[in-house]
């Protein structure tokens, strides 16, 4: 594998394309082993959004089974672009920001990188609001529910909540201000951790409910005689078109990370390790534990915060902490790393790795990430499956780019040139943007209807349907779009060795 040595020998340095965090990494930055990206992984699927995934999925009506099927399947999908676009860091030592000049052009790459930034904001968002959440309930347990009181006019909650809210915030800021390091320090340790409460988890769930028989054995609403009969495929295809959308967002920035792999085995091993197994058991503790509410409870209880609030005893403060804790490590490495660097590459010169993640942080804010937390229609259906539309086609154009077109090989020097070959037209290559709006423009209709229902009654079946696989749907017309313009292109942009 071939490999650059040193962020700055040969680069236009002085180029407005050019910092050294969005420079390719060094041998001596080459230090992350398998069981590091084994380690992240583990340390981002074992947060509270995950595990909402299956519990959600049993709330629509599935049968544990049928949901921890759909979430495996999902993450094993979404494994092959994970793993496909990782190779591009591995190899070449660049972030996604980077990365994707060589498809879009030095200066349309801000496009995608701004769509994806955009959404990890509100990633980030609502795991801030999820950790401050679990603040504000271990507040209360200790004061008295001296922090509760009516919602704020517009914002919706109430100053107690934001008051946490803000406070999980800053407690972030410090993993902002030093870097990717202290972060990847913090999952390797904290994984353990996320492990022992899991487990902890369905001792209780099973002391409480009377064994796992009785809730893993509970029977799907869309089989004869239940509440949805015959409707399990209108509910599954969405439901995995939203399980892939879940990660779509790492698929596109996993090179932030896999820049540091110290060998591209270490990256395809750790990631095919860390991934899909890690959510398919988290997503068994999710429907084990959900099931039992419905005994213990009377109804299903698939937020693990307002299931923690329920609970007496030390154990409830001692959950809230890890629950906390927990959140903050996989926000920081899904949803603060690649948003980051992508603001950075909006102004190189202007905007820092530290500066872009404080962006990221503030834009957090400005999304009242607790509106899209209201329903699980609202975080599946309409979130998930959302930008997995906008998200889809940038993946099916870098997949194509860097291995049919570029065959894996790109030019170090020409991604930090204004007017090298990856400059295309005044810096935009149109193909890039034209297989963008054709792999986008499908979904929209359904989108609009599924998000505003009221004023967007009249949306046809057809693009109901479309919209129902809006991740895969998008992929395949950009891909194809994009190979089909790129081939047709009088002189294409020749592979280069990187040097």
């Amino acid at each position: 594998m071939t490999q650059y040595d040193g962020q700055s020998a040969g680069l236009a340095t002085t180029s407005d394309l050019y910092n050294e965090d969005l420079a390719p990494t060094g041998t001596a930055q080459r230090t992350w082993r398998w069981y590091h990206f084994a380690a992240l992984w583990v340390g981002m699927v074992m947060c509270i959004p995950s595990y909402m995934l299956a519990a959600g999925l049993t709330e629509q009506g599935m049968s544990p089974w049928q949901a921890v099927g759909t979430v495996l399947l999902g993450n094993a999908i979404v494994l092959v672009p994970m793993l496909l676009i990782g190779h591009a860091g591995a190899k070449h030592g660049i972030p996604y920001a980077v990365l994707v000049r060589s498809s879009f052009g030095t200066q349309g790459a801000k496009l995608p990188a701004l769509m994806r930034a955009i959404v990890a904001c509100g990633w980030y968002g609502i795991q801030t609001w999820l950790g401050g959440s679990a603040i504000y309930v271990l507040a209360n347990i200790l004061f008295g529910n001296a922090l509760q009181g009516s919602p704020l006019p517009v914002i919706g909650i109430s100053i107690g909540q934001l008051v946490c809210f803000l406070l999980f915030w800053a407690i972030q800021l410090y993993f902002i201000v030093h870097g990717t390091d202290s972060i990847r320090r913090l999952e390797s340790w904290s994984a353990p951790v996320k492990v022992i409460m899991c487990i902890a988890l369905v001792w209780w769930a099973c002391a409480q409910a009377g064994g796992l028989g009785t809730m893993l054995s509970m029977p799907s609403q869309f089989a004869e005689g239940g509440k949805k009969a015959g409707q399990f495929w209108l509910t599954f295809w969405p439901s995995l078109t939203a399980m892939v959308g879940f990660w779509a967002t790492l698929a596109l920035n996993i090179p932030d990370f896999t820049r540091f792999a110290k060998s591209q085995r270490d990256q395809v091993v750790g990631q095919s390790i860390g991934l899909p197994i890690p959510m398919a058991l988290l997503s068994i503790v999710s429907v084990i534990v959900t099931s039992a509410t419905v005994v213990i409870y009377g109804k299903a209880i698939w937020d693990p915060v307002d299931l923690t609030s329920r609970m007496t005893g030390v154990g409830v403060g001692i959950a809230l902490v890890i629950l906390t804790l927990d959140t903050m490590c996989c926000n920081l490495a899904a949803n603060l790393v690649g948003p980051a660097y992508d603001f950075s590459s909006l102004w190189p010169k202007g905007i820092s790795y530290k500066t872009g993640g404080l962006i990221t942080a503030f834009i957090a804010i400005v999304m009242m990430p607790w509106k899209i937390l209201a329903s699980t229609q609202g975080y599946i259906f309409t979130w998930l499956v959302g930008y997995s539309a906008l998200l889809g086609p940038i993946a099916g154009i870098m997949v194509v780019d860097y291995f049919l077109i570029r065959k894996t090989e790109l030019s170090h020097r020409e991604l930090f040139d204004d007017n090298g070959i990856y400059s295309y037209e005044k810096g935009w290559n149109l193909a890039a943007v034209i297989a963008l709006v054709l792999g986008v423009l499908p979904n929209v209709p359904g989108f609009l209807n599924t998000a505003f229902p009221d004023s967007f009654p009249g949306v046809g079946d057809t693009f109901k349907s479309i919209y129902t696989y809006a991740w895969f749907v998008g992929l395949l017309i950009a891909a194809v779009v994009y190979g089909v313009l790129m081939r047709m292109r009088k002189s294409p942009s020749p592979s280069v060795a990187s040097a």
